[in-house]
């Protein structure tokens, strides 16, 4: 057995906190839109439909529903509400079945449409989608109940996550209600509930160059936009310093939130190794990384249509330097989700330096410098794999530095949304962004810089559908080919461009490793 060296948290805790505000109050500016502790003794603005509702002393004064014959719901706030999280604490007494249920709502559109984070008489937390009154359960975990438990709901475009006592715990996406008030549920059971709040996200931002953290230090360095906002890796675990093979390979692959801190170059046997859920691979100062063989994200490969309940996901890498992989220096497959890839330098693999593909997706690629590799980053690896690849590898790439490779930058197939904003390209000998197979990516604010063809719907194969906007071609860079209409990102999360005139400059001095 490797040694196990488990290292002082004090550098984790900061981040950790960084990142679980982001998942219980969505992105930077959030602004209070509604708080209710009962302390007043009322529950004066809460409109109710069914249950038997009064303000009792359970510890402190608490909303509490007795009746455990009938679908209860208390409703509060604004219909035009839209991304926000919704928050209480809650505490199930008494279920009239295991199937029964107590939670917190957010976009109710009446007392029979609604998201929903619920615990169950079974002790399953639950996301669900109520349609008409009839609930489709959308991500499930274990969790127990009988206790004071802290709910959390984040809804954010067609971005869904619920939260447990501070730690995100179930994850999807629909888009069947876009605005609604929160609300307070109990179908026939009792609960006492207590200190709801609404966090409503502002401006969405973007990170300038990320100052590094302190020499010797492991931590995760600010929190994910686009796709993969609300991922938290590791955050709520131990962390774990490593500096050999067997040390990393069993730290990746041990089960529940763990950091993995790498310190100095990692030389791994030839091959693919997998990473459990819930991690985050972090290097420490700015010489630490892996080479020899490469990351693996996913279960291993087969021809399921539909995502495993075990799918891998919440894992985040960052400030790692990848050198000579034998095949993928990161490989991300089979329906994984919630996936951040941050400031790492990556060249001089075999295949592929991030590859995405077979139905995965919610995955952001930023700030990382790519260089002296020629196939660099494929999403969707398939034209005859659509069956698992429609409607998934929804990808966000921005603030990379595309430096002289010269094609699959990325190269798409199936996804959409893709969106690829404030990247610089150098020097790309072949195509810059090529989206096909009716793919549909938006490619704006980026800075390509002598790339014969900058964006392509056209290179190769089934044609896909881009547009392209804002952006800067300088020297020789040939114009965009694009055609055809695309999902907007906006639809899903905020995001702010910065001036593209000004990316190449921006992207330089921050992507690859935080020095």
């Amino acid at each position: 057995m490797p040694k196990i060296r488990w290292i002082s948290l004090s550098s984790v805790v900061a981040a950790s906190a960084v990142v679980l505000s982001a998942v219980l109050s969505g992105p930077a500016y959030a602004e209070t839109l509604f708080n209710d502790n009962f302390d007043d003794g009322n529950a004066n603005g809460w409109s109710r439909s069914g249950g038997s509702w009064s303000v009792v002393t359970d510890g402190t004064p608490a909303f509490r529903q007795t009746s455990t014959s009938a679908n209860a719901r208390v409703l509060a706030g604004a219909t035009t509400w839209a991304d926000y999280t919704v928050s209480a604490r809650v505490k199930p007494i008494a279920f009239g079945a295991t199937n029964r249920t107590v939670g917190v709502a957010a976009r109710v559109r009446s007392s029979s449409d609604y998201y929903a984070l619920v615990i169950t008489g079974g002790g399953a937390v639950q996301l669900q989608r109520v349609a008409g009154g009839t609930a489709t359960v959308l991500a499930t975990y274990a969790a127990g109940s009988g206790v004071w438990r802290t709910l959390a709901l984040t809804v954010q475009g067609s971005g869904l996550t619920g939260s447990i006592d501070g730690v995100a715990v179930v994850r999807a996406t629909d888009s069947a209600y876009g605005s609604g008030r929160i609300g307070l549920v109990a179908s026939y059971a009792s609960a006492s509930f207590d200190d709801v709040v609404v966090d409503a996200s502002g401006p969405g931002t973007e990170p300038t160059p990320t100052t590094p953290p302190p020499a010797g230090t492991c931590r995760v360095t600010g929190t994910p936009t686009g796709f993969a906002q609300g991922t938290t890796g590791g955050a709520g675990g131990p962390a774990v310093a490593v500096d050999t093979a067997a040390e990393l390979l069993s730290a990746i692959a041990t089960s529940g939130p763990l950091t993995v801190c790498v310190s100095g170059m990692i030389t791994l046997p030839a091959g693919m190794y997998d990473v459990t859920s819930d991690k985050s691979i972090v290097g420490v100062g700015s010489t630490a990384g892996i080479t020899g063989g490469g990351l693996n994200i996913g279960l291993p490969v087969s021809d399921v249509t539909t995502p495993p309940a075990n799918a891998v996901h919440n894992v985040i890498i960052q400030n790692l330097t990848f050198r000579g992989a034998s095949d993928d220096s990161i490989n991300v497959q089979m329906f994984s989700h919630h996936v951040w890839i941050d400031h790492n330098d990556l060249a001089q693999g075999y295949d592929g330096l991030i590859d995405i593909k077979r139905g995965s997706s919610l995955v952001t690629v930023s700030w990382n410098h790519t260089h002296h590799h020629t196939k660099n980053m494929l999403l969707g690896h398939d034209d005859d794999n659509g069956a698992q690849d429609t409607g998934r590898l929804k990808v966000t790439y921005h603030h990379n530095w595309f430096d002289a490779t010269p094609q699959r930058n990325p190269r798409v197939r199936f996804g959409e949304p893709v969106h690829v904003y404030n990247n610089y390209y150098f020097h790309n000998t072949d195509t810059g962004v090529a989206c096909q197979n009716n793919a549909g990516c938006l490619v704006e604010g980026n800075y390509f810089d002598n790339v014969e063809e900058p964006v392509t719907n056209t290179y190769a194969g089934p044609a896909g559908r881009c547009v392209a906007r804002d952006n800067v071609f300088a020297g020789e860079s040939g114009a965009p080919d694009c055609s055809g209409t695309v999902q907007e990102p906006s639809a899903y999360y905020s995001y702010t461009l910065d001036d593209p005139s000004q990316v190449k400059a921006i992207v330089t001095a921050g992507a690859g490793v935080l020095r």
